[in-house]
């Protein structure tokens, strides 16, 4: 098909981008360590770090990890929230030739053992807070090397005893553990000070990270994505962020809202390493859900943006203290993760004079495929248009490529598609056409300008008497009611329809009544689509990065 987006891109914005400008990221990495070696390149609790000391920091515990005896592309694990040390950690894992494996601190003991066997991790760098869970599955795994983090080693030597005391001892946030190989982030910092990192010839084919994905539809695989899928959708990126950047008022160092979790796939992209692109500077959040702590975080702060999931924007919404923030400098505000309901792009608009501008990814792509225009001013409602490089196919059962304006699956072709599975060609093979396309699972169609618009997983649709019912759909209405905080669809098995629409809520009005919601859906929604079921619940299960779980509310209905 014609590129037919690419007459909707806004001006400037180029067709295509080169990603042969760098070799590998440890490359573009080096570039602005030096260019802004004197920038501010992270904050967190009150801490501030530069560019300069990344980059001396992350040569020192690179160095250290040399000296273990990883050979080249060897995996090193990263379990870790929005802390200080990840940055350094995930820039010393690929300067010494290693492959970045991506944790969530979360995970239970059964998650994680299969994550480090599937990957055949190494060696594991790891918040004191989950070392309980390493020590109950580390003896059946190849982990060897374990490097021992704490919340306050890097805040100063007062501060950071203070806050490993509250953290230990007040609010016992580190269960018991026993590691007695374990060694120090500090001591390996100290010890790496020392020795000299030796610098690997890294290219565009090596793998940089294996970024596990799946996990909320079944067996977690490992994406491999390669240097040269991650600095093109850096490229990607920066060049279709630039109309926004043009904006006045014009800044020189960017400051980025990393209230999402860095070992996912969207805030390690579009908030770490495309800070350090661009020399911005990242405020780490820790924990996004003390939404009281990450509003007063923001009030220290003039920042310009702040990417996240529709769960998080709505949940900012519904604190007190939020919109009294500044909002002066705010230039853009990326939605991505899961659909960003209209009713919550709206508030948001009020609030802060942004709108909320949707993109839509994949960790198999690195992860952005398609956005809106960054300069937009209106919620379109749509997941926007492939972004320079990419190509975006719409594909039925059979592979082949639909007409503008039919729905089937979503197909992604372009640099940033990863390189396969890790060690599963056959899952590879199942979701990669022999065009080179990456098929998404999800379900999407095309209007005449290049719009893609997400009607729904494959897997979500909810079929009532033969007649499909997308949830998002659903949820976007709903969520419309003054009395809804937060709500979910799925479907459940029914007699008559053979499947029905089922509803959870979350009331933001405690009157609210399930005839209520069934009136106002009366007169949004035809009859099949309309919920048979309305269960309400006072929070709904989610993922650590906020995406709402529907496969766990199916669970507990079946």
């Amino acid at each position: 098909m014609e590129k037919i987006w690419i007459r909707s891109y806004p001006a400037g914005v180029p067709a295509e981008i080169d990603y042969t400008r760098y070799r590998s990221l440890v490359q573009l990495m080096d570039e602005a360590f030096t260019q802004y070696a004197s920038r501010k390149a992270y904050a967190c609790m009150g801490k501030f770090i530069t560019y300069a000391e990344v980059d001396s920091l992350s040569k020192q515990l690179g160095a250290w990890l040399q000296s273990q005896g990883l050979q080249r592309g060897a995996r090193v694990a990263i379990m870790m929230p929005n802390v200080l040390q990840y940055p350094i950690a995930l820039a010393a894992v690929l300067r010494a030739g290693y492959i970045v494996v991506n944790v969530n601190p979360l995970y239970t003991p059964r998650e994680l053992e299969h994550q480090l066997n599937d990957s055949g991790a190494e060696a594991i760098i790891i918040l004191e807070n989950f070392a309980h869970t390493l020590e109950k599955v580390i003896a059946r795994t190849h982990v060897k090397t374990v490097v021992l983090a704490s919340m306050g080693e890097m805040l100063g030597a007062a501060k950071g005893l203070l806050v490993n005391f509250v953290v230990r001892n007040v609010k016992k946030m580190v269960p018991d553990f026993s590691l007695p190989n374990a060694v120090r982030f500090s001591t390996a910092l100290r010890e790496g000070a020392s020795m000299r990192l030796q610098p690997v010839s890294l290219g565009h084919d090596d793998i940089a990270f294996l970024q596990y994905t799946g996990g909320t539809t079944g067996l977690s695989k490992g994406a491999m994505l390669s240097h040269r899928n991650v600095i093109a959708n850096l490229l990607q990126n920066e060049a279709w962020l630039q109309p926004a950047m043009d904006k006045p008022p014009k800044v020189d160092s960017l400051v980025f809202v990393c209230a999402l979790p860095l070992y996912h796939i969207f805030a390690l992209t579009v908030c770490c390493l495309m800070g350090t692109r661009v020399g911005g500077m990242n405020i780490l959040i820790p924990n996004p859900r003390d939404i009281p702590g990450l509003v007063k975080e923001l009030s220290k702060h003039r920042f310009n943006m702040l990417p996240a999931v529709n769960t998080l924007y709505n949940a900012l919404l519904n604190h007190p203290d939020f919109a009294k923030l500044d909002f002066s400098s705010l230039k853009l505000c990326n939605g991505g993760g899961m659909a960003v309901q209209k009713a919550v792009n709206d508030r948001w608009r009020a609030v802060t004079g942004k709108s909320i501008i949707e993109g839509y990814g994949l960790s198999e792509t690195a992860p952005v495929a398609t956005a809106n225009p960054a300069d937009a001013d209106e919620f379109t409602g749509t997941i926007g248009l492939p972004i320079p490089s990419t190509d975006i196919a719409i594909l039925d059962d059979d592979g082949n490529e639909l007409p503008l304006g039919q729905a089937g699956e979503i197909a992604i072709r372009g640099p940033q598609v990863m390189e396969g599975y890790w060690e599963k060609p056959e899952e590879t093979a199942r979701v990669m056409t022999r065009e080179g396309y990456f098929r998404s699972g999800d379900i999407g169609v095309m209007d005449e300008h290049g719009y893609v618009s997400i009607v729904d997983r494959k897997k979500d649709m909810v079929l009532v008497s033969g007649f499909n019912v997308y949830p998002n759909e659903v949820e976007g209405i709903v969520a419309m009611h003054p009395g809804v905080l937060e709500c979910a669809v799925v479907g459940v098995p029914d007699e008559q329809t053979g499947e029905a629409v089922k509803l959870f809520v979350v009331k933001r009005d405690t009157s609210l009544t399930a005839e209520q919601i069934m009136e106002f859906c009366q007169s949004q929604l035809t009859a099949y689509k309309r919920p048979k079921q309305i269960e309400f619940r006072s929070e709904l299960p989610k993922t650590n990065v906020g995406k709402i779980l529907r496969r766990e509310l199916r669970d507990s209905v079946t």
